[in-house]
């Protein structure tokens, strides 16, 4: 699983909008689609803020697991 589909399904399942997310990261909402769409990488800082908010593991955003805590 791409990262990219990770971060989009995260969202959906919070029932987010990207600029819900977007305002989590102090970034545009173009931005944050962009991250999700898969034409530019997710910079470590957002990866971790994200794991926090969404109390997952690093491992599971990248898709190295389908084990969503420790």
């Amino acid at each position: 699983m791409y990262i990219y589909q990770r971060l989009r399904d995260l969202r959906e399942d919070r029932d987010l909008s990207q600029l819900d997310v977007a305002n989590i990261l102090k970034i545009s909402q173009q931005h944050y689609s962009m991250y999700e769409s898969g034409k530019i990488e997710l910079p470590v800082h957002h990866f971790i803020t994200l794991a926090k908010y969404y109390g997952v593991t690093l491992d599971y955003m990248a898709g190295l697991t389908n084990d969503i805590k420790k």
